[in-house]
């Protein structure tokens, strides 16, 4: 009924009651009483140095009018549904049918030798929304990949707490036992197996300055315990040869007649470990301990290039926090937050410029992380200008709403939202940006 309206309403401001710049009616000569005809009034033609512009005819504010209702409920239905499709028809109608110029186009309605056509017009109009439906689709896939992208982070989570916690389980407590089962929980420092003395061999043993980073010389007594007597001892204890107490313990975890794991004491607490975990003579894991023999830092060379490129920061009992150096390259490219030991937030450096440029927050959901909104850095000034919030619909999820700041002034611009992941409706708040 409204669209009806709408017609109405431009068919009569273009309906033949005239308009400004028809030409004028041509009056019939009165024949003379006498019955000679009456002589003919003519107008002599403009010079050619002045020539007279016509003006728009209502045959062309007509086509206008109608090209220009066609026109306005599109770019209504596109935007602003449903109650665009009306006001676009209805506002772009009128303005066609009063001016003769059809908007978005530049031009005047068809015919009168006018440039374009009316099919010219149609295809101009067909090319537009061609252009924006391809932009959409664009959007949909990169939104599709995205997610994609952020399941797979997810997936490489766990996988990198499946391997903590597999190396939890090889830091056994003594009988045996794990010391955490949780990945995000604080590992407890490893304990000594309780031993017999009379099963070590021991050895009085001086301790150079800076030989273990010590700050002075150290008398030790140096306890050996080679088991298969193949004279490369699988553990070494140090203790303090005036007080007894442990400074340091040296083993060969994985029985080669070399060496591999080096823990650090202070008091009698485990206070750090170093490794080689690969057996290529070379560190690739650090482990710090607090007082309360909680696991406060871990480090690790993943690669084995002999650069650090994962470390874990616990706090308390829970792991806090995950920084990742996904390219070798020095600079951290990913970091993790957890919150009640579950991944709460990432941040993450796409482009590996040395700057975060994308940030994304997860919600629980059926007891595992889902995303729910991602925030974006397009234009590379260290702030967010693209927002997306997103929807769990059929365990999957879902775009929602997406805001962008198109222009870098703070505020949104484009506000876009989505229903079942599909474009329902846009409000552009700065005309400027029109069209997208």
């Amino acid at each position: 009924m409204r669209g009806a309206i709408a017609v109405l309403l431009v068919l009569s401001l273009a309906s033949p009651l005239g308009c400004a710049g028809d030409p004028p009616p041509v009056a019939s000569p009165a024949p003379d009483p006498a019955g000679a005809p009456a002589p003919q009034t003519r107008r002599d033609p403009d010079p050619p140095s002045a020539p007279k512009s016509r003006g728009v005819t209502r045959r062309e504010r007509m086509d206008a009018g109608l090209e220009s209702f066609i026109i306005g409920a599109m770019v209504g239905t596109l935007f602003f549904p449903p109650i665009g499709t009306v006001a676009g028809a209805v506002g772009f109608g009128v303005y066609g049918a009063v001016t003769g110029e059809v908007p978005l186009s530049g031009r005047r309605g068809g015919g009168g030798g006018r440039p374009g056509s009316e099919a010219e017009a149609e295809d101009e109009m067909e090319r537009e929304i061609e252009a924006e439906m391809a932009k959409q689709d664009a959007l949909e896939a990169e939104i599709e990949a995205e997610l994609k992208r952020q399941e797979e982070l997810l997936e490489e989570i766990d996988r990198d707490e499946k391997l903590r916690q597999s190396d939890q389980a090889r830091d056994a407590g003594p009988g045996g036992e794990v010391a955490s089962v949780d990945p995000t929980e604080a590992p407890l420092a490893p304990k000594e197996r309780d031993l017999p003395a009379s099963i070590f061999d021991e050895k009085p043993r001086k301790i150079e300055k800076g030989e273990w980073g010590n700050e002075r010389p150290l008398e030790v007594v140096a306890r050996s315990l080679d088991a298969d007597r193949d004279g490369a001892p699988e553990e070494i204890r140090y203790h303090d040869a005036k007080t007894g107490v442990i400074v340091r313990r040296e083993e060969d975890r994985d029985y080669d007649g070399r060496i591999d794991s080096w823990t650090h004491y202070e008091s009698g607490l485990v206070a750090g470990i170093e490794r080689d975990t690969d057996g290529d003579g070379r560190l690739d894991e650090w482990q710090s301990y607090g007082r309360d023999g909680r696991m406060e830092r871990r480090e690790v060379d993943r690669n084995a290039d002999g650069v650090r490129d994962a470390f874990y920061v616990y706090s308390g009992d829970s792991l806090v926090e995950e920084r990742h150096d996904g390219n070798s390259d020095g600079k951290i490219d990913r970091i993790v937050h957890y919150q009640d030991r579950k991944v709460a937030r990432t941040e993450e450096d796409l482009d590996r410029d040395g700057r975060m440029d994308t940030w994304t927050y997860f919600a629980s959901a059926g007891g595992r992380a889902e995303v729910s909104r991602v925030e974006r850095d397009s234009n590379g000034d260290g702030k967010p200008d693209t927002f997306e919030t997103y929807e769990q619909i059929a365990g999957k999820p879902t775009l929602k709403q997406r805001d962008e700041d198109k222009n870098g002034d703070g505020t949104i611009d484009v506000k876009s939202v989505y229903e079942n992941g599909k474009l329902k409706q846009r409000e552009i708040s700065d005309p400027t940006l029109t069209p997208l």
